[in-house]
């Protein structure tokens, strides 16, 4: 019996507004709340996958 090894990558995403002054202040924030785990992306934001051998 061979054995293979596969590598699964899955991409998950959402769109999210969030108000600033600048680009440099709303990345922070939205950075924050990713951090502090008020944004969890799910199985809803699923949007790709990918499957390959690697050897």
């Amino acid at each position: 019996m061979i054995i293979f090894e596969f590598d699964i990558t899955e991409t998950l995403q959402r769109k999210i507004v969030i108000m600033a002054e600048d680009e440099s202040e709303a990345y922070t924030k939205i950075r924050h709340m990713y951090t502090l785990g008020e944004i969890v992306l799910d199985a809803d934001d699923f949007i790709y996958s990918e499957i390959n051998l690697l050897k």
